[in-house]
């Protein structure tokens, strides 16, 4: 209860992967969500995991760790769905502040985890980006603003919200807070790219 809170929105449909689904691709010999969860289980936060309602194969990527599950029936609204849900459950244990962490992001490292929970001060929003400056995640956000988590809605996750209030940049090392892989095509030249 209390603290810092994670939420890994993995209930979206991989659309892109052209019927694979890239939350189940191997990454250091284990789902690559499940190799997520265990990063974020690994700071010593409370881990939430939003599901899609059919996602079985998803649900078994995770058994054994402790995270709390969040079916979310309404997954194919967008990500704004996990994110309600993932807001919903943070008030619920009244945390400080929530980090969103994406799933697909496989280079983000435990010591990218470690930078952005030292930055956090739970007053203001923190938002990882490249080394060049290019803002991707994770994201952290401070409890105030969650009411406005749980009302937003669409498939552009919090973007208006970081929006209407200001955002301190995080850098972590090269791409790790961009490196998301949506595509066959991606997945295959980072596979290449780490020999």
């Amino acid at each position: 209860m209390g603290g810092v809170a994670i939420l890994v929105p993995a209930a979206g449909a991989s659309s892109r992967m052209r019927g694979t689904d890239k939350l189940l691709e191997m990454v250091r010999g284990q789902p690559l969500l499940r190799d997520r969860v265990t990063l974020a289980l690994g700071t010593g936060c409370d881990v939430a995991v939003t599901l899609p309602p059919e996602g079985l194969a998803r649900r078994t990527a995770l058994k054994g760790l402790d995270a709390t599950l969040l079916p979310v029936p309404d997954a194919a609204t967008g990500m704004s769905a996990s994110l309600r849900a993932g807001a919903t459950w943070a008030m619920a244990e009244g945390v400080t502040a929530l980090m969103v962490l994406l799933p697909d992001l496989p280079d983000l490292t435990a010591d990218d985890m470690k930078i952005m929970l030292q930055v956090n001060d739970c007053e203001h929003i923190f938002r990882a980006c490249d080394a060049d400056g290019t803002p991707g995640h994770p994201v952290i956000l401070p409890a105030r603003l969650l009411p406005d988590l749980a009302q937003i809605t669409g498939d552009t996750g919090a973007r208006d919200l970081l929006r209407a209030h200001p955002v301190t940049p995080v850098p972590l090392p090269r791409q790790h807070a961009t490196t998301d892989l949506d595509t066959p095509e991606a997945w295959a030249a980072w596979r290449a790219a780490q020999g």
